[in-house]
């Protein structure tokens, strides 16, 4: 059997939204300050970044591969589940720092685009040493996998069904085309937080305008 038609079988027609079996994210954010404060910035809620989710179903993807294709004790098992952990986790502390600082915010937020690079490393490694085929980006399998990851809200029941069963080489693919996406919305949220950093300064820099505006009062 192709592996185009192995993919194909889980077509969203079959495997369904699944909007039912997973949270929605797609919430609005929540603020944890007032909106009149000048000096902090209000907190967003991390779940309504698609590149949190997407971060999250790449680390219950990479669980359950390593758990079923890696054998027990290899040190990537460790590795993988550390680095996909780690670009979820890096996003969600980023997000709670951009509160008081801009700097740390997008130090994590590098951390979490490093962190699933690392893992990204990881799979394409698994199917080199393997001599397994690593899909091209314009493939039907990739633009299957892409057409998903447009799907709102996004969640891992998505993937539920081609994690239980499909081979390691398409659940592999799988995990570097998501991958792939996470790393291009954190490029493009590191972009922003700079532009924002340059425009605003930090909250040292806020305080000080903030001084000099009551003190010309």
């Amino acid at each position: 059997m192709s592996e185009d038609s192995d993919v194909k079988k889980g077509n969203p027609e079959k495997t369904g939204n699944s909007g039912g079996h997973g949270k929605d994210w797609s919430q609005k954010s929540q603020t944890s300050h007032d909106s009149h404060s000048s000096l902090l910035h209000p907190r967003g809620d991390y779940k309504t970044l698609l590149s949190y989710q997407k971060s999250v179903v790449i680390y219950q993807i990479t669980y359950r591969f390593c758990k079923k294709f890696l054998e027990r004790g290899d040190r990537t098992t460790d590795q993988m589940i550390q680095a996909a952990r780690s670009g979820k986790q890096n996003i969600i502390e980023g997000s709670k720092a951009g509160v008081t600082s801009k700097e740390i915010e997008i130090k994590l937020t590098n951390v979490a685009r490093a962190s699933l690079e690392e893992l990204l490393e990881d799979y394409l490694d698994f199917l080199r040493v393997r001599d397994l085929p690593l899909w091209d980006k314009d493939s039907r399998e990739a633009q299957f996998v892409r057409k998903l990851g447009k799907t709102s809200p996004f969640s891992f029941e998505l993937f539920r069904e081609f994690t239980e069963t499909r081979p390691a080489a398409v659940i592999a693919n799988i995990a570097i085309s998501l991958i792939h996406q996470a790393c291009y919305l954190l490029d493009h949220q590191i972009k922003s937080m700079e532009k924002n950093f340059l425009e605003n300064g930090g909250l040292r820099e806020r305080m000080t305008r903030a001084r000099l505006q009551v003190r010309n009062q």
